[in-house]
């Protein structure tokens, strides 16, 4: 079966914040800090580190 990753992400990050119930700023911090890490310098760092 092949899901989407976009749809993986959705459905892990809905029952994330159903299930632990983190506060929004968190959240909002996680993703802005997500967007501008991968558009920042240190993006291929990131990348050599996570592989």
């Amino acid at each position: 079966m092949d899901v989407p990753l976009w749809l993986a992400l959705i459905v892990v990050g809905w029952l994330g914040v159903k299930l632990i119930r983190p506060p929004w700023w968190l959240i909002a911090v996680f993703l802005l800090g997500g967007y501008l890490l991968a558009d920042s310098v240190l993006a291929p760092a990131v990348d050599n580190a996570l592989k």
